[in-house]
């Protein structure tokens, strides 16, 4: 039955269906076959998402949205180019950059594309030529799931249930999220190099440097409050999101003053499409849920990988080969809906620290929002610029590998991922 129910699931998706929908008839379809009472469907649905904690996720976008329209990216980019500087690739790295100053404050990679396409493409064009800085902004954009705060951990820890927690998932993905920024910046000034690009930028100034930390400093303090209140225990990740909001409603009005009355509507308006979406597949991704249960699919599961091989690390070899190939057919957040509580339970069992396999499968379907044919940040981009989706995805590939290969170095290092959240109490 759980067979019949996951390819009903794909095979509605692969037709192009809605995933929520296609969540909701293969939870159906399961009820159905396996003869039990429809009447179990409701109460399921309820529960699954009447919960405190994934209020964050609405409230996230709330506030994600918010510091867009309140000009955020301008403070951002004038606080990049100030320690860039005359270099290889340079505004190339003003990208990079500024997409690691958004990720902290909007942990959606779909916002933080749209946001960066919008705002710097027509600039980095000009230098790069559209299909680099298309794919320059496709990587910025993917830092936005990994570097905290991070909707896609929201869910992971949702799904995984009391053995992660939302503040050690942000807390991991910390050190790995800065690291792969300096990569990046160093493939981008490679490749500027090899392709000989222009100079670009004006030279460090310590006196612009302090002039755009002033300027922008109220900006990165809402990060600072927002996650530094969440991982020190001031409040729950739920509270956190909604002082992020307060925060970005302050910010915009009072100090870009960029944001108006007439804005709120709109903001509101996208960030409850999104919640709906993520909402709707986790409500009908417990009914799934419970049909892989009673059908001791976890169970089966766990028998077949352990038959296969005892080895905690080529586990671990083994999900990450299938989420690649999962990453590049199916959506993320419907992938950490339908595997982590199949697969979460079973890292367990073989002793692997919960927030290392937690980030692990996190990033690996980050990575995966840039990968053909189903990469949602390539659409995105694509749909913004203009630029043809082959080139696109011949200008990523880069960037991919080099996320690939920061995967499995942090794969092997686990201490890469565990030690900050380790040394903070998770």
């Amino acid at each position: 039955m759980s067979l019949i129910v996951i390819f009903l699931f794909l095979g509605l998706a692969a037709l192009g269906m809605p995933l929520a929908f296609s969540l909701g008839v293969s939870a159906l379809g399961g009820l159905v076959l396996s003869g039990f009472d429809l009447a179990v469907l409701p109460p399921r649905i309820m529960n699954s998402v009447n919960s405190f904690p994934l209020m964050s996720i609405p409230l996230f976008m709330v506030t994600g949205e918010l510091m867009l329209k309140g000009g955020i990216m301008e403070r951002l980019v004038d606080f990049a180019n100030a320690f860039v500087g005359r270099v290889r690739g340079g505004l190339a790295q003003v990208a990079l950059l500024s997409g690691a100053g958004l990720a902290s404050v909007s942990g959606a990679a779909v916002a933080d594309a749209s946001a960066l396409s919008a705002t710097l493409v027509p600039s980095l064009k000009k230098q790069y030529g559209l299909g680099f800085s298309t794919g320059i902004v496709a990587a910025a954009a993917n830092l936005g799931p990994i570097i905290p705060p991070s909707g896609a951990m929201i869910v992971y820890a949702f799904m995984a249930g009391s053995s992660v927690s939302v503040g050690g998932m942000f807390m991991a993905g910390v050190i790995p999220g800065l690291i792969l920024v300096l990569v990046l910046m160093s493939l981008c000034w490679l490749i500027s190099y090899v392709r000989d690009y222009p100079l670009v930028g004006e030279k460090v100034s310590l006196s612009n440097i302090l002039h755009q930390l002033r300027r922008s400093f109220v900006v990165f303090m809402m990060p600072i409050v927002v996650i530094g209140g969440i991982v020190g225990g001031a409040f729950t990740p739920t509270e956190g999101a909604a002082v992020g909001v307060v925060y970005a409603l302050l910010l915009g009005f009072f100090v870009t003053r960029r944001l108006r009355l007439a804005d709120l509507p709109g903001v509101l308006l996208q960030a409850a499409k999104t919640s709906a979406i993520v909402g709707a597949m986790i409500a009908y991704a417990s009914t799934v849920t419970f049909l892989f249960t009673i059908d001791l699919l976890p169970m089966q599961l766990a028998g077949f990988v352990n038959q296969l091989t005892e080895s905690p690390t080529m586990f671990l070899i083994l999900v990450a080969l299938m989420l690649i190939v999962v990453g590049m057919f199916l959506e993320s957040n419907a992938a950490y809906i339908m595997l982590v509580p199949l697969f979460h339970p079973i890292a367990i069992t073989y002793g692997i620290d919960p927030l290392h396999f937690g980030f692990l499968f996190v990033f690996n379907l980050v990575i995966g929002m840039l990968t053909p044919p189903v990469g949602v940040v390539l659409f995105v981009v694509c749909g913004i610029t203009g630029v043809k989706m082959g080139e696109l995805v011949r200008e990523s590939w880069p960037f991919i590998v080099a996320m690939y290969v920061l995967l499995i170095i942090c794969m092997f290092v686990p201490g890469i991922v565990t030690w900050l959240p380790h040394r903070l109490g998770y």
